[in-house]
């Protein structure tokens, strides 16, 4: 028999209810800081991603799903959703509108990695992006929408890592010293590490394999490398984050996994759990759109995983509204009475009243019972008398209480 791949899931309608209960708070909390919607293809160019990510990093080497198409492209599925949004600033020319541009999106995200609980192959995005501005005050911003994103939910606990890592100016000085410091303890690295060491210093930070991690726990600090706008631009976000009540943690270690990231970076860790367990996190790419073939142009945004929010929302025990549903239930008996319960089912709907009608030929008894099931509050009875009377039985499933009323009040009786 047929199963999902490995790392993909199935959302089940008894699922759906958290699904609808988080994108209606990220929706209503972008609304609230001007954030507006975009969504963007499934799959782009392979190169918007290897140019942005970085050729050296673990999503372009070991994590993206790319294939050629029956022209020869090379396309590859979203491994994550900044570069996409870049992509369409520039082809559609956002540059002239009002500044910073800001977006938010709500995507399917593909990466090949080991699967685990909430982190699939397949999983969601939500991810919000502030564009065409440096000014700490937009990284405080877009930290603060995460943070009020996970108040809105209900989950508890978090804490938010920040880090800054530099920009043009003064990162090479510190993966300089990342290298040195790295050269003396070659003998102790993994076999990726010793590569990183050559081609992507910065990568190695994010390594988890244990016997690296004494080394990185050691690095130099990159804070401590910072040219002085960057120390001021760092310092003015921590001024912000104290004014708009934002615990934090600074984090050396945090350097984020792809390549575009400048100055700010910062990642929101559940109560249980370290960097590996992030619920989500993001930073500042200022050279990402120059890189993509734009004029220099500042950005920052971030990206949760939706299905690490519901895992939260689960573990704690968080109260959700259920779905709006149907409560009325149409059973019938005899075949005049089927005719005019599709009539009826069909009046309701257009008079925004949630029906589910019986279908086949079971008994009273059976479709009342279908009706219990279902959770029902009402139950419409209709056989031949009813049909002949112009009328139906209207039977309260809570108390079995029931009465007789004319079929044309029912829209009214039901409203």
């Amino acid at each position: 028999m047929y199963q999902s791949p490995r790392g993909t899931s199935d959302i089940l309608p008894e699922e759906q209810v958290y699904w609808r209960y988080i994108e209606h708070k990220a929706a209503a909390i972008c609304q609230l800081y001007g954030y507006e919607r975009i969504d963007t293809p499934v799959f782009e160019d392979t190169d918007l991603f290897s140019r942005s990510a970085g050729e050296y990093t673990n999503i372009v080497q070991k994590e993206m799903y790319t294939f050629d198409d029956r022209g020869g492209n090379s396309l590859t599925l979203k491994p994550e959703g900044t570069p996409a949004v870049c992509r369409a600033y520039l082809q559609h020319g956002m540059s002239n509108l009002p500044q910073p541009v800001k977006l938010y999106y709500v995507s399917p995200i593909f990466r090949y990695d080991r699967p685990q609980a909430g982190r699939y192959r397949q999983h969601y995005q939500f991810g919000c992006e502030a564009i065409g501005s440096d000014d700490p005050s937009l990284d405080a911003e877009v930290i603060d929408l995460a943070w009020q994103f996970y108040i809105s939910v209900g989950t508890t606990g978090c804490s938010l890592h920040i880090n800054s890592i530099g920009c043009r100016k003064c990162r090479p000085g510190y993966l300089d010293a990342l290298k040195k410091h790295y050269s003396g303890h070659t003998d102790k690295l993994c076999a990726d590490c010793k590569t990183r060491l050559g081609k992507n210093p910065m990568r190695l930070l994010d390594c988890s394999q244990p016997s690296c991690q004494p080394v990185a726990d050691s690095a130099p600090k990159s804070t401590d490398y910072l040219c002085d706008d960057c120390k001021e631009h760092f310092k003015r976000l921590k001024d912000y984050l104290g004014l708009l009540e934002i615990p934090f943690e600074e984090d050396h270690r945090m350097v984020r996994g792809i390549d575009y990231y400048t100055r700010t970076v910062f990642e929101i860790v559940p109560p249980q759990g370290g960097s590996q367990s992030s619920l989500g996190g993001g930073g500042r790419y200022d050279n990402l759109i120059e890189e993509l073939g734009g004029k220099p142009t500042p950005g920052v945004g971030f990206g949760i995983g939706m299905e690490r929010v519901i895992l939260g929302i689960k573990e704690q025990n968080v109260e959700i509204p259920p779905l709006a549903r149907p409560q009325v239930f149409i059973a019938c008996v005899g075949d005049k009475a089927e005719v005019e319960a599709v009539r009826l089912a069909s009046r309701l709907r257009r008079a925004g009243i949630g029906a589910i009608q019986a279908v086949g030929s079971r008994s009273l008894k059976a479709q009342l019972r279908q009706s219990n099931n279902y959770g029902m509050k009402k139950t419409v009875i209709i056989g031949e008398q009813e049909v002949e009377s112009g009328t139906v039985v209207l039977r309260d499933m809570t108390t079995a209480s029931q009465e007789t009323v004319p079929v044309e009040r029912l829209p009214e009786l039901l409203s």
